[in-house]
């Protein structure tokens, strides 16, 4: 259930929480300290009891405070005021967000300023923003929603954000929450079960997007047949569910600039085909299309905030399954481009999904760049946890620029290499390549693979079998899936191509 949101001038609450933001020295904004006049020396003397020092993200809980009207007064420690970006300033509205749930509060004034006075409109949004991406809670299958078992309430809270400057803070918010309904469609999609959200039902969602003005192609089976995709048909063949690809087109820039795409991976559910996975943790496949799922909720970020861009998010969604018209390990497929592919291992079924769409997406629509987002190795997991994806990239500014907007919207991002070393290993005597080169470099091999099919396109692949479902929690994210990736593209997009 998400909270209610508003932005209003800074008022004194007369039920409910108040949220004061204090710094280092436990000192709060001009506003705060007014309507905290009513009760003298209540910040020292709570602090001084609790030993609150007003660190950065750390809350201090007053019930009943004397002289209020509100219930509780929630100080929020700031740090070195100094130190903030817009970004902490998420973290600090997902942060008071999960104070407030705790508490059952169902009325919140938050007086959003610092010592110095009120923040900027592009910090209230992200602050904002923040407090929408940590109320979310995948509960659509639970019989008893609002019981005590979750924390649910059974009202939405009312966050009022107090803000002088109220007409840009709701301006900015109005892109900002574009964005973050982006990020919480991505999560939906890869918490949906399988059998729920197989590629048909994966490619109604996406063209939902057309009430944002997004124009939708979507391909069948025997569109990709005549298209000769028998790379990620190869994939599809083993179940009975057909498989898709979906286009969605965003034209918000200049008619003759050239589009900037994202390829996602979308494998509803992987069941590793014949080369069948370990039954424990394998119900974890339903995420396998976090890529794909990504892309789509790129794409309604940037139409929700109508980005002057034009941009293309290409997904191929398919269903890997081990009946008995599964392609076997020692089959040879013929992908889009006309090169052939031995399939050593069924289990490596991203990246001929993705080899067939990037194909189709540079000989199409000529993009300035592409960018794809997959699922697609353990082995990324291995060397980097969970708190960086790994990028591999034919083209050093554009993987300089998404490490930047990585570091910006935290969700960072690490680079690792390509090399003529590497992708022989992937060479086979039976065909033009192989699906996977075993176990070591795996991620690398598999990052080979993919450039094989761009040309000389920029291109960045982004492995996110770390950081699209299982990730740690956040101050943001609280869930199994992420939402990882809606962030990190649209910061790049804003921050370097847009209206250029």
């Amino acid at each position: 259930m998400f909270p209610e949101i508003f932005f209003a001038k800074p008022a004194a609450p007369k039920k409910g929480a108040a949220v004061v933001f204090v710094d280092e020295n436990l000192v709060a904004g001009p506003a705060a300290s007014e309507f905290l006049a009513a009760s003298p020396g209540l910040i020292e003397k709570a602090a001084k009891a609790a030993s609150f020092s007003g660190k950065q993200s750390k809350i201090l809980d007053i019930v009943a405070p004397a002289g209020l009207s509100c219930d509780r007064v929630f100080l929020v420690g700031l740090g070195k005021v100094s130190d903030l970006g817009e970004n902490d300033w998420s973290k600090l509205g997902g942060t008071v967000m999960g104070t407030l749930k705790s508490a059952r509060a169902d009325h919140a004034a938050i007086f959003l300023e610092t010592p110095e006075g009120e923040v900027s409109a592009g910090a209230a949004a992200g602050f904002a923003a923040g407090i929408k991406l940590r109320s979310y809670v995948f509960d659509k299958y639970k019989s008893k929603k609002n019981d005590d078992e979750n924390g649910e309430p059974k009202k939405p809270i009312k966050i009022a954000i107090g803000i002088e400057n109220t007409k840009e803070a709701k301006k900015a918010w109005s892109d900002a929450e574009g964005v973050a309904d982006g990020v919480i469609l991505a999560r939906d999609l890869v918490n949906e079960p399988a059998n729920v959200l197989g590629p048909e039902e994966f490619a109604k969602r996406a063209k939902e997007l057309e009430k944002l003005g997004v124009e939708i192609e979507i391909l069948e089976e025997k569109d990709m047949k005549k298209l000769k995709m028998h790379a990620l048909l190869g994939v599809a063949q083993g179940s009975v569910r057909p498989p898709r690809m979906v286009i969605m087109r965003w034209n918000g820039g200049a008619k003759d600039a050239k589009p900037l795409a994202f390829v996602g991976k979308g494998v509803v559910f992987d069941t590793g085909g014949i080369s069948i996975k370990p039954a424990g943790g394998m119900e974890d496949m339903k995420g396998d299309m976090g890529g794909a799922a990504a892309v789509t909720g790129l794409i309604h970020a940037l139409a929700a905030r109508k980005a002057k861009v034009n941009a293309i998010g290409v997904i191929g969604l398919v269903e890997n399954m081990p009946d008995g018209n599964a392609q076997r390990p020692g089959d040879i497929v013929t992908a889009m481009s006309g090169a052939t592919i031995e399939v050593i291992n069924t289990d490596a079924e991203g990246r001929l999904v993705l080899a067939d769409a990037l194909w189709y997406t540079q000989e199409r629509f000529k993009p300035a760049f592409m960018i794809n987002l997959a699922t697609l190795t353990g082995a990324i997991i291995i060397a980097l946890g969970h708190h960086h994806a790994g990028i591999f990239s034919n083209n050093d500014e554009l993987a300089e620029r998404l490490t930047k907007a990585g570091l910006d919207a935290d969700e960072k991002v690490w680079r690792l290499p390509l090399s003529k070393d590497y992708d022989k290993i992937i060479d086979t005597p039976n065909a033009d390549m192989k699906n996977t080169g075993g176990r070591a470099a795996g991620s690398i091999t598999a990052a080979q693979f993919l450039q094989r099919f761009v040309n000389d396109v920029p291109w960045v692949h982004i492995d996110v079998a770390g950081t699209a479902m299982g990730s740690p929690k956040t101050e943001l994210s609280q869930g199994w899936a992420s939402g990882y990736g809606v962030r990190l593209l649209e910061r790049l997009v804003a921050g370097f191509y847009e209206g250029k």
